[in-house]
């Protein structure tokens, strides 16, 4: 369970934090994308993300982007997303789940 007193940014990093220890690494795929994925982190900042029919929220980017994509913490939803970069900022392009599930889907 996850300390109701922490702030937003230090619950995403302790959600993030227990997929990295739960993270598959039975072969060397798996290995390449967690070290890829832990390179990729930034300490989780707001950002605007753009929605279908125009619609934006505030949500947290959690990695860097690679000049195509980056994830993205939904507080609303509860989940992360994968979003593309676009000249309007992160748009949400459908991709949901888990932080590293959403990485690893690039």
């Amino acid at each position: 369970m996850i300390d109701p007193d922490l702030s937003v940014a230090e619950r995403i990093e302790a959600i993030i934090g227990e997929e990295i220890v739960e993270a598959p690494i039975g072969s060397q795929s798996e290995c390449n994308t967690l070290v890829a994925f832990q390179s990729a982190l930034v300490e989780p900042f707001e950002t605007t993300v753009q929605f279908s029919g125009g619609m934006t929220q505030r949500c947290w980017s959690v990695t860097r982007t690679d000049g195509c994509y980056r994830v993205v913490y939904l507080p609303l939803a509860g989940y992360f997303s994968l979003c593309v970069e676009s000249d309007f900022g992160p748009l949400d392009i459908g991709v949901h789940g888990s932080a590293l599930g959403c990485f690893a889907s690039v």
